[in-house]
């Protein structure tokens, strides 16, 4: 698909009115950036994301010297390394350390009583707070930097990713931490940096990231997966790409295995898949 794109004219308005659009944008464009992302995705971007749209493609526009939306979606179509860029534009990354923290009690409490359990999975790993909050409960539980566990953390922004990696965030974060979380799993920053804190290195360690698109059929993953926590992600998919990924993700487990979802996420319609066993904590339905 790599190629370029004929007739494409370049360049951004040089004047126009004040608060006016840089780039003309119609409904028919939102259109077709909603289709596009929903093909390669999976997403569905409701309607009230039109300003989104416009404002993260907009710097993709500038900076590819493009005019119209329509040179754009051409490019795109036709330039696979713009496909990263297309998605990293358009989705969102809202996390913190220890978000919905019954998870985290509940996890612990899993780990201690369950043995056995070889694997943890973060579908949704964002810029890694998520991950790195599931790594701080293995390493109280266990007690150890090297636990017997694995933990996989995954995302489709490649941008995200990456700063998950590195393990470096505003001071601010801490607020949600225990001034012994703090003191054992993060460096506090000096000098330029004293506003940053970084994980330590022992915990990164502990998590594998990798980049993973949930609606494609292959994901680099063991064949059981003990522990699932794809919290706030199916809210982005329709009905039927929902209960696909789902699916999925349930034949990973194993019968005593555990899916942490989201506050905003009910499985509730899917009883033949997941049970409840409390607030947004399912296990798996298998069959005898």
């Amino acid at each position: 698909m790599n190629g370029r794109v004929s007739n494409v004219q370049t360049g951004t308005s040089s004047s126009r009115a004040k608060g006016a659009r840089e780039f003309n944008y119609s409904g028919e464009d939102f259109d077709k950036v909603r289709e596009t992302l929903y093909r390669m995705a999976g997403i569905r971007l409701a309607d009230s994301k039109d300003s989104l749209v416009y404002s993260r493609l907009a710097r993709r526009l500038r900076a590819l010297r493009l005019r119209t939306f329509n040179d754009y979606l051409a490019y795109l179509a036709v330039t696979d390394s713009e496909e990263e860029h297309f998605i990293n534009a358009l989705t969102t990354n809202l996390t913190s350390f220890f978000r919905e923290p019954h998870h985290f009690i509940e996890l612990e409490k899993y780990l201690r009583q369950t043995p056995g359990v070889k694997t943890i999975w973060c579908a949704a790993s964002s810029t890694g707070e998520e991950p790195y909050s599931i790594a701080m409960t293995v390493a109280q539980a266990f007690r150890s930097f090297t636990p017997p566990v694995s933990i996989i953390a995954s995302d489709i922004d490649s941008n995200v990713l990456n700063k998950a990696r590195r393990g470096i965030y505003p001071v601010d974060v801490t607020r949600k931490l225990s001034k012994d979380q703090c003191s054992q799993f993060l460096h506090k920053g000096r000098g330029d940096n004293r506003d940053l804190v970084r994980v330590v290195p022992e915990l990164r360690r502990m998590v594998k990231f990798e980049q993973i698109n949930l609606t494609h059929e292959y994901w680099p993953l063991p064949e059981q997966v003990d522990v699932i926590f794809c919290r706030n992600v199916m809210i982005y998919f329709d009905k039927s790409t929902q209960l696909n990924i789902l699916t999925k993700m349930v034949a990973l487990l194993p019968e005593n295995g555990r899916y942490f979802a989201g506050h905003s996420e009910n499985f509730n319609t899917a009883s033949k898949i997941v049970t409840p066993l409390g607030q947004t904590i399912y296990k798996p339905v298998k069959d005898n």
